[in-house]
């Protein structure tokens, strides 16, 4: 125990990032979208994928989740990813953690910043990770507790998930999401990011809530995780930034998302995100031939897998 504890204490911090560009694009298809996936992507190819990603310019990315490998096999390599992806400068690297066990095993591997799972819908909270949400209230606060102990450079982020709307209870009030902020940030996490699990969101809704959630926690108002299932990713994202988000989380070739929407994609497209900001001159320090390139490699890893995407042809110098 004390050797884990040892080994927390000598955690790794994030390394310096050059200027920030004007909006940062987080990817989160190793972990959103695989898990999304039944293939399972062989290591190898897994770290390759990571590589031309990086090599793309992107500055954050969640190459998985710590959670048993016997409940998502795509996720058992996730200690041995993370140690190869965090020996690539010039981004962070985090990871999902339902729990203090995964909390502690992400800490060990080294990851920079963790996030938590968190349901504004009762019953998809219930669904999804087993507990109430205020049970993942308490399980908040004793990551962000071991957090503090032994690794207090590592910021620790919410994903709200189903904050538009939830297939299995329905419309989620915006009262309940802006409780749940508020209960989250007192608990002590760095950024509470909201996400629309099954794309049921619309661009009034989006402003609406972002305006509503910074109203009450300021800024700890985090990411916009939005999905394109229904079409309407993009606008969503457009809306988002209109009230001042920053942040957004996307998947390469739209890998992910839900699963329960055959022939529509999931996860907002990383290089349509990449490509809308750059043609308003936003800048997002991602090269879009660089990351177009990178669906060869994830091509390689999951052949047939259906991706998306409107600008496959479109390259950069």
């Amino acid at each position: 125990m004390n050797e884990n504890r040892d080994a927390m204490h000598a955690h790794p911090k994030a390394p310096a990032l050059p200027a920030a560009p004007a909006v940062l694009i987080s990817e989160v298809g190793p972990r959103d979208g695989l898990q999304s996936v039944r293939a399972v992507m062989p290591t190898a190819h897994k770290l390759a994928w990571i590589d031309a990603l990086h090599a793309s310019g992107l500055r954050e990315i969640e190459v998985g989740s710590f959670v048993p490998a016997r409940t998502l096999p795509q996720m058992a390599d996730v200690a041995e990813v993370v140690r190869h992806a965090i020996a690539l400068p010039g981004w962070t690297v985090m990871a999902l953690v339902p729990n203090l066990r995964g909390a502690q095993a992400a800490l060990q591997a080294g990851v920079h910043k963790l996030t938590i799972p968190a349901s504004a819908s009762e019953a998809h909270s219930l669904a999804n990770v087993r507990r109430s949400r205020a049970e993942m209230v308490a399980v908040v606060r004793e990551v962000v507790a071991l957090r503090d102990a032994v690794a207090p450079g590592v910021p620790v982020e919410i994903g709200m998930s189903t904050a538009f709307g939830c297939t299995l209870q329905g419309a989620v009030p915006d009262d309940e999401v802006v409780w749940l902020a508020e209960q989250l940030a007192q608990a002590g996490v760095d950024e509470i990011g909201l996400s629309d699990t099954t794309g049921m969101a619309n661009p009034v809704q989006v402003r609406r809530l972002f305006q509503r959630v910074r109203a009450a926690i300021g800024d700890k108002t985090g990411s916009a995780h939005l999905h394109n299932t229904r079409g309407l990713g993009l606008a969503n994202c457009l809306a988002a930034w209109d009230v001042g988000v920053r942040t957004f989380d996307a998947s390469l070739g739209g890998l992910g998302g839900c699963p329960y929407a055959p022939g529509a994609s999931g996860n907002v497209v990383t290089e349509d995100l990449v490509f809308m900001f750059e043609a308003m001159g936003v800048a997002t320090g991602v090269d879009l031939g660089r990351l177009i390139a990178a669906r060869e490699a994830l091509k390689a890893g999951l052949p047939g897998e259906a991706l998306y995407g409107f600008n496959l042809s479109f390259g950069m110098a």
